[in-house]
């Protein structure tokens, strides 16, 4: 049967089937993507490919990054102890550790106009990086830093003797930003330790420990105030590499006792005088010395162990003074060849070299030169600062039991102690006078700032371009006993001044305002408002916060 072109008779039918089919075959499709996106919702994919984010500038268009769980390793949890540990020992002693800052007449310059210890250096080109503490040519006066620490609520502090050497005015911070004008109790050169005193009922001291009991190895922490005020308070950490070092110095002297403990906890000039802690908190030792050829931390550093310290303590503050005791003898360490010539089991003791007089009392209890002290009153003697030690701090009178190694065998001797004979005081003491060139230069202070003032004269002001009808009075001198000392300027020193315009918000023009005005301090501080500024246009107003002399 032909079929014409418009004929939809069994054609029509055949089509009806296929178009379903296919109609089938796209909601498959169309379901199946539905569902696919369903399912990547929930997967959290990303929306955007990398292409897409780089084509909208980089700005992300995914989730934000969620955190992470710290892995667990068991074998890392003592390091946390540890670490926890330390973090509790830096916060329970930083409060008792103080900042410590002396003045002292002018001795020796450096290429800075500063101070610097005998035998440090500046690298060249690093000078703006060490922080030297200026002189004052004018006044004769340097500064310095240091380090100490508290050691009874009532303000004693154990310091380092070179700290405070020669200072006639000594001040210490605390963590909490006291400040206190420090008297020195006394200080022990042939020890370097010292003893300060401030005037405070509720300070936070520190516990002592033993050096004795002190091993090699041991973790510990140094706290102090390396490079001056910048790094004050600083906690680092180390071992005890060693102990029983000594240190040899060109001036050295025979009755000076060198019993270091060395440890590589990093220490620097500044840390002076601060503690040395084990990991319960316990002072061991007082920072002193570091062993380096340009003067700044090369690993070894040394500290005076807390027994000798704290014997040297007592004795300042029970008698003022440090009282030695000793048996006559020049000594040394026993050598390899002592050892083996007495057949000793170890090298170990202190061989008699000679005797000081020939009533030493070594030599009255029958010691001869060569022999080797090996024990006194049952304590084994290892080096000559151990039986220094032994012997230094009993009584002159007192009889101690020496162990002796000689080449006929081992003999006990009994010694009786004397006194060791000075020709200089055990105990120095700084002065408290101010340098003769700034007491003959200044009259003496008459307000409870301890400046001396003058009223502003109509010539200053425009010399320097204060402002019109500017009142108040100039800063002529600030002495170095002044609790003004740093805080305010005073013009005889530099080109730079202050002037006082007000007290607590009242003016003052005349030093009778000023002193009625000094009555209002708070707490024994008051709030002086200053112009202050250079020979130049430039003044800026200012207050300064200065702590009063007592009425």
């Amino acid at each position: 049967m032909e079929v014409g072109p418009f004929d939809t008779g069994p054609k029509d039918d055949n089509m009806t089937t296929h178009a379903r089919n296919w109609l089938k075959f796209g909601s498959l499709v169309g379901l199946a993507f539905v569902l696919g996106l369903f399912f990547a919702g929930l997967l959290n994919l990303p929306k955007a490919s990398l292409a897409q984010d780089r084509d909208r500038g980089g700005r992300g268009t995914g989730t934000p990054i969620l955190p992470v769980s710290a892995p667990k390793i068991p074998a890392a949890r003592p390091l946390a102890e540890l670490s926890e540990a330390y973090a509790a020992v830096a916060q329970a002693v930083r409060p008792a550790v103080v900042f410590i800052r002396s003045e002292r007449p002018v001795t020796t310059r450096s290429r800075r106009g500063g101070r610097l210890p005998e035998g440090i250096t500046i690298p060249p080109g690093m000078d703006p990086f060490f922080q030297i503490p200026p002189d004052h040519p004018e006044s004769g006066i340097e500064a310095s830093s240091g380090s100490g620490f508290v050691v009874s609520a009532d303000g004693y502090i154990l310091t380092n003797h070179h700290v405070i050497e020669g200072a006639t005015r000594v001040r210490a911070q605390l963590l909490d930003g006291r400040v206190f004008d420090a008297r020195v109790i006394g200080s022990d050169a042939n020890t370097d330790v010292a003893v300060l005193k401030v005037d405070a009922t509720d300070l936070t001291p520190s516990a002592l420990g033993s050096s004795d009991d002190v091993r090699v190895g041991e973790w510990v922490l140094a706290i102090g105030n390396p490079l001056g005020e910048d790094l004050t308070f600083s906690v680092t950490q180390g071992i005890v590499s060693a102990k029983g070092r000594p240190m040899r110095s060109p001036n050295r002297r025979d009755t000076e006792i060198t019993d270091y403990i060395q440890t590589d906890a990093a220490i620097n000039r500044g840390n002076s005088g601060g503690p040395l802690l084990n990991v319960r908190g316990e002072v061991i030792g007082i920072v002193s010395a570091i062993a380096s050829e340009t003067g700044f931390f090369a690993g070894y550093a040394f500290a005076v162990p807390i027994d000798l310290a704290r014997n040297v303590m007592n004795q300042i503050i029970e008698n003022g003074r440090v009282e030695r005791t000793a048996l006559g003898v020049f000594v040394e360490s026993a050598s390899s060849e002592d050892a083996q010539y007495l057949g000793l089991d170890a090298i170990a003791g202190v061989r008699v070299r000679s005797f000081s007089s020939d009533d030493s009392p070594a030599k009255r209890a029958g010691l001869e030169p060569g022999d080797v002290i090996v024990a006194v009153d049952g304590v084994p003697v290892q080096y000559v600062a151990q039986l220094q030690q032994l012997v230094g701090f009993r009584r002159a009178g007192e009889e101690v039991r020496l162990e002796v190694a000689r080449k006929s065998g081992r003999e006990e001797l009994t010694a009786r102690l004397t006194t060791i004979p000075s020709s200089e005081p055990e105990v120095a003491q700084p002065s408290t006078d101010q340098p003769e060139s700034e007491a003959e230069k200044a009259p003496a202070p008459t307000n409870r700032l301890g400046i001396i003032v003058e009223p502003l004269s109509a010539a200053l002001i425009q010399r320097t371009e204060l402002p019109a009808g500017t009142r108040g009075l100039l800063v002529r001198s600030v002495p170095s006993t002044s609790p003004a000392s740093g805080k305010l300027l005073g013009s005889d020193k530099s080109s730079n001044f202050d002037v006082i315009t007000a007290v607590e918000g009242k003016a003052v023009r005349t030093e009778a305002e000023l002193r009625a005005a000094l009555k209002d301090g708070k707490n024994g501080v008051v709030s002086v408002t200053v112009l202050r500024g250079a020979l130049t246009p430039q003044v800026l107003e200012e207050p300064v916060r200065v702590r009063l002399l007592p009425e």
